[in-house]
């Protein structure tokens, strides 16, 4: 066990992602590019599914722009602490900071596994139960159902911090990490942490498996409705509505079990694995929404075409 000092930490050095120095100023450039990219497209969806008349009423939409805010602050949390790590000097962060950032990720975090669970249930009632969905899926329902994630992801995101920091910390300060997350701040307490190890894996655990296996099960019973559809059109009509959202699931859920749901290490693959949840996929969504979505992609049209007429007046 780890003895107490007298002393406890003010403030915790997080040691970014391993690089040449010489490719600091590229990294930098690049994380920047990627950050502004981000938050310009989720933006861009979340303006134009709250003035199209078309799509701000339809439940999948409103998760949509549920989605880009997640996005938007999920890569404001990361990416710019990340980014201050290819700059000179060595840039502490604040013990309440610390707190702050790892509250938050996992607030937001434990939000888009939610969140990605309604857009699958949604899709599920869309395709399997079509004439039954105005009445099963309504802009209330799928608000009030927004409003409830919310407030569970708070609770997870409470817990999780709460235990974390319930615990010493009395040196070192160096995380191992780009970000303050759980298994890298745990490992420099000063206390046993089997405890804190074991709610973690549950609790995370159980989010992750239930709203991944329910996604799963939306997804076979999706897949079971398509293959009934004769028209080969009506098929590939039916699959692009879902094809965005399976992207997404994917490259968000396989990062986070390889993180989180297997033995605590210190493999420098946990820092590559964490960077496509906090900083590559807020820049992937609005890329994939807007490519593989017809109806988003008419919805910009409109707004561009709109815009030039006002301009023009």
């Amino acid at each position: 066990m780890k003895t107490i000092n007298s002393t406890l930490l003010t403030e915790f050095i997080l040691t970014g992602i391993p690089h040449p120095v010489r490719l600091r100023t590229f990294l930098f450039v690049f994380f920047l590019f990627i950050y502004i990219l981000a938050q310009l497209g989720n933006l861009i969806i979340l303006i134009t599914v709250w003035t199209d008349p078309q799509l701000h009423a339809r439940p999948m939409y409103i998760f949509l722009g549920v989605l880009s805010v997640i996005d938007m602050g999920i890569s404001s949390i990361i990416v710019p602490r990340l980014m201050m790590n290819f700059t000179e000097g060595i840039k502490p962060i604040p013990f309440g900071g610390c707190v702050a950032q790892l509250c938050f990720y996992h607030f937001v975090g434990s939000t888009v596994c939610f969140l990605y669970t309604l857009m699958a249930y949604d899709r599920y009632l869309a395709i399997c139960r079509p004439l039954r969905y105005p009445v099963l899926m309504t802009a209330k329902l799928s608000a009030l159902l927004v409003a409830g994630i919310w407030v569970a992801a708070s609770f997870h995101g409470a817990l999780q911090t709460i235990l974390t920091f319930r615990l010493p910390y009395c040196g070192p300060n160096r995380v191992d990490y780009f970000f303050c997350d759980i298994p890298a701040v745990l490992r420099l307490a000063c206390a046993d942490t089997t405890v804190n190890e074991l709610v973690t894996f549950v609790d995370i655990g159980v989010v992750v498996a239930s709203s991944f296996s329910l996604i799963l099960l939306s997804y076979i019973k999706i897949i079971q409705a398509i293959l009934r559809i004769h028209t080969a059109d009506g098929r590939r009509r039916a699959f692009s509505t879902c094809g965005a959202h399976v992207t997404l699931v994917t490259v968000y859920y396989v990062p986070c079990a390889f993180i989180y749901l297997r033995p605590a290490t210190n493999s420098p693959l946990d820092g590559a694995a964490a960077l496509l949840p906090t900083a590559i996929t807020p820049f992937l969504n609005p890329l994939i929404y807007t490519l593989r979505n017809q109806e988003v992609k008419m919805a910009l049209k409109r707004m561009v075409r709109g815009t030039g007429a006002k301009s023009e007046v």
